[in-house]
């Protein structure tokens, strides 16, 4: 028996140089015009037997506007960024430029007192592998950082890898399989 997963990564709440670590602004006027614009290619995960989101309004809001009527789940909640919290990449760079380069460089610190990338990663690894596996079809509307964490968990990648990873909004990863042994399944849209 297997489970499919389908993650949507949610649509912006700002511009992407303007993100801040542990946004969690709602969805801005272009978000809602691109969830819009998805919608047709994005509805038929609306059958799937259960559906979830990060606990962000944008998450939220995504799947709201795509019918998906998702249940907020806390292990899908972005990386816990500590006191970098609510600041964008450059401004913690300009204030604190070694902090950031040990982070980039290392899946295990957590300069900022929050969650190590490590621990992020396999905390969402560790929701994908409790899903139930029973030939099922799960979707999920996550926070980009949420669905890079799983891409790299399942393919089992060096946790190095999730920088060389772009998530965009509204894009979707699906994986297929069973604890610990998940595959990427790539789809074409249905036009």
């Amino acid at each position: 028996m297997s489970v499919r997963v389908s993650l949507v990564a949610a649509a912006r709440s700002s511009a992407l140089l303007a993100e801040r670590f542990d946004d969690d602004r709602p969805l801005d006027h272009t978000g809602w015009h691109e969830v819009q614009l998805a919608a047709h290619a994005l509805v038929s995960l609306g059958a799937a037997e259960l559906r979830y989101c990060s606990p962000t309004p944008r998450s939220r809001a995504t799947g709201d506007a795509l019918g998906f009527a998702p249940m907020a789940q806390p292990a899908l909640r972005d990386c816990d960024m500590g006191r970098w919290r609510g600041l964008t990449l450059a401004d913690v760079a300009a204030r604190e430029p070694a902090s950031v380069d040990a982070w980039l460089a290392d899946p295990r610190s957590a300069p900022h007192g929050g969650e190590p990338l490590l621990a992020f990663i396999s905390r969402i690894g560790g929701w994908l592998d409790t899903r139930p596996a029973c030939d099922g079809f799960i979707v999920a509307v996550a926070e980009p950082a949420v669905v890079r964490a799983a891409l790299v968990y399942a393919l089992k990648a060096p946790p190095s890898t999730y920088w060389n990873v772009d998530v965009r909004p509204l894009s979707t990863l699906t994986l297929t399989g069973m604890p610990g042994r998940w595959s990427l399944s790539l789809e074409a849209l249905r036009r």
